[in-house]
């Protein structure tokens, strides 16, 4: 398993949450699998991969105009969320990331800026003990402009008092990996290590 190592100019470390640090996307996949059936909605696993990183009910806005839909993001998100909920208890962490958490701890200011929201983010935090070495949490619940625009990432910053250029961000998805980028952010797409 390779090291993921930091860039010289780093002084502060960011990491997106789902598939990242934590090893949830299969089991969002499954709950949006489940909520899908019971909500009659039909996509490619392809398309919504390209959507990780956005809160579910973007996801649907976004469903809506390009499939010509009219689900409810509201109602489909509770339903997707119920079933990841019980889900939970499975969730392991992506060892080659959170072992930076566990060097850097103490050394480096560190966030977590995810497009999930506040309360599975933290339960998941907590699950996997994360909360204890990463105080700051930015959530979709925390910003008005997801990613792939730079806000998750720039208020994370902003928490830690570290000028967004001197920021590593940690990512599995394309729509952070921009927003990492539009933040000015130097970046490590993590999918190579694990």
């Amino acid at each position: 398993m390779k090291s993921i190592n930091l860039y010289t100019d780093t002084k502060a470390l960011i990491f997106d949450l789902d598939g990242t640090l934590a090893d949830t996307m299969p089991l969002h996949f499954e709950a949006w699998k489940k909520a899908a059936e019971i909500m009659g909605v039909e996509y490619s696993f392809e398309w919504l991969s390209a959507c990780a990183g956005m809160p579910s009910s973007k996801i649907i806005e976004k469903l809506n105009r390009e499939y010509n839909h009219s689900i409810d993001p509201q109602e489909f998100s509770v339903i997707k969320e119920d079933f990841f909920a019980k889900e939970m208890h499975k969730i392991t962490e992506i060892k080659p990331v959170t072992d930076l958490v566990y060097k850097y701890h103490k050394q480096i200011p560190m966030a977590v800026g995810t497009g999930g929201k506040r309360n599975i983010a933290q339960e998941t935090m907590e699950i996997l003990g994360l909360d204890k070495y990463i105080p700051i949490l930015v959530s979709a619940d925390d910003v008005n402009n997801h990613k792939p625009e730079p806000e998750t990432f720039l208020k994370c910053a902003e928490l830690m008092g570290v000028d967004p250029k001197f920021c590593q961000v940690f990512e599995d998805g394309l729509l952070g990996i921009q927003a990492a980028e539009k933040a000015g952010m130097m970046v490590t797409d993590v999918t190579p290590y694990y």
